[in-house]
């Protein structure tokens, strides 16, 4: 197909936007950019896609999140409201995952993927976790991966808490999967995965190496790392050292690896998450919401760390976890000055699209020749001037998800017009909430 008459924001390491230029889609890539009226003559028998003057963008990129939370939507957490985040874990989120079967683990993908593509994300990096409904589970998901048509990365959450039998079924299905992924079937590049871990502070020793020997194929780990003091506290009572001073220690760390939130380390972890090449995701709603603190991801880039955005399956609202980004790092600093709007695009731009290049052997995030057709349009109509610099600030001050009306992943359109191409909606949504009362009910049971 040929994409004519937008505005193309290129997010190329020199930003441009291009104007009276069109795409040429071929597959699942952008094989051309150039003057439209020759791209239309030159390819003549192609389906023309008129973005009727709407910017065209990458696809958002998403670097840490939580499908199996969705069920969490609404729902009322018995006794008094959880304090600190040790209780939110055990009040809310692990008698959740416990809550969720094989059909509910399909319906809760199913209605986060189609509020991602709806809002503009096209990839996406989960973190699975169904102690109950461990074997295959990451198939279960794969296979919404691969009807719904989004981009994903997947693993498997290991943890300890659930007893040794359900970790090491944990580690044996992150195993089966990555062998797969190995194996080339990856959805032409749509399928990648990490291999899953909890936390610290639910791994033993014993666990963690079991993990790294069962990673043969060095896919990287995922993990969350300090989202709260206390994981910090754990891992000096097992081991005398901090989080990252214990992962290092057990292979985890490394360029293949992501470290979501690290909102309590300290210098030195910095400085060893810079130099094993460890990526970082921030998620500051999440945060905020779990009153956890937020991390010093300005002195982690300035130290070299590759720091990346994600949501932590709080909404797939991209642009809304962008704007607080950029908003909190100024209040906690008390300083307007911190988080400026380059910082952030470094963030959620150059590094969301270096992980998911790194992650899916494809180059993914901008719109240049050869990177894949990850596109949306977006309806924004600016009252003033919009350049490639300023950028930045017209997302955080103007844009909004409302104004996404098209979301392109692979070169196939999955959501045009504000519609869902193939995907019907009302359906999904009808049958998640059949599967709601359910999962709620073996919720409560837990108390």
């Amino acid at each position: 197909m040929i994409i004519t008459n937008g505005k193309i924001v290129t997010w190329s390491d020199n930003n441009k936007i291009l104007t009276g230029q069109a795409l040429l889609i071929q597959g699942n890539k952008i094989s051309k950019i150039g003057n439209q009226e020759q791209i239309l003559n030159l390819y003549h028998d192609e389906q023309i896609i008129d973005a009727g003057g709407q910017y065209i963008m990458p696809g958002l990129i998403c670097a840490h999140t939580h499908f199996y939370g969705a069920y969490a939507r609404g729902m009322a957490i018995p006794g008094d409201a959880p304090s600190a985040f040790p209780e939110i874990l055990s009040k809310l989120w692990w008698p959740l995952d416990k809550s969720l079967d094989e059909k509910s683990v399909a319906a809760s993908t199913w209605v986060c993927v189609l509020d991602a593509i709806k809002h503009g994300a096209t990839t996406l990096f989960d973190h699975h976790a169904s102690p109950n409904a461990i074997s295959d589970s990451l198939d279960v998901i794969s296979s919404v991966v691969n009807h719904s048509g989004i981009r994903a990365s997947l693993c498997y959450e290991v943890t300890d808490r659930d007893g040794l039998d359900k970790a090491e079924a944990g580690i044996r299905e992150n195993a089966r999967f990555l062998k797969k992924i190995k194996q080339g079937d990856t959805l032409n590049g749509r399928l990648s995965g990490t291999f899953g871990l909890h936390a610290s502070l639910t791994l033993s020793d014993s666990t963690l190496d079991k993990c790294k020997e069962s990673n043969i194929d060095n896919f990287g780990f995922h993990i969350h790392v300090a989202e709260h003091i206390v994981d910090e506290y754990d891992s000096l009572k097992k081991s005398g050292k901090r989080v990252i001073d214990r992962l290092e220690d057990h292979g985890i760390l490394g360029e293949n690896s992501i470290v979501a939130h690290a909102v309590h380390v300290d210098n030195l972890e910095i400085q060893k998450l810079a130099e094993s090449g460890t990526w970082v995701t921030h998620q500051p709603r999440s945060n905020m919401n779990n009153a956890v603190g937020i991390a010093d991801v300005e002195s982690m880039m300035r130290t070299g760390v590759n720091v990346c955005l994600g949501n932590d399956g709080f909404s797939n609202t991209m642009w809304d976890e962008w704007k607080t980004a950029y908003l909190v790092h100024k209040l906690v600093n008390g300083d307007p000055r911190r988080m400026g709007g380059y910082e952030l695009i470094n963030m959620a731009i150059y590094n969301n699209a270096k992980l998911a290049t790194s992650q899916f052997g494809l180059p993914v995030g901008k719109l240049e020749e050869g990177y894949q057709a990850d596109i949306i349009f977006v309806d924004y109509l600016p009252y003033t001037p919009m350049t490639a610099g300023n950028i930045p600030w017209h997302i955080v001050f103007g844009m909004q998800h409302s104004m996404i009306t098209s979301t392109m992943v692979a070169g196939k359109l999955l959501y045009h017009n504000r519609a869902f191409v193939t995907i019907d909606e009302k359906k999904i949504m009808a049958d998640a909430m059949q599967l709601a009362e359910n999962v709620w009910k073996h919720y409560q049971t837990q108390f």
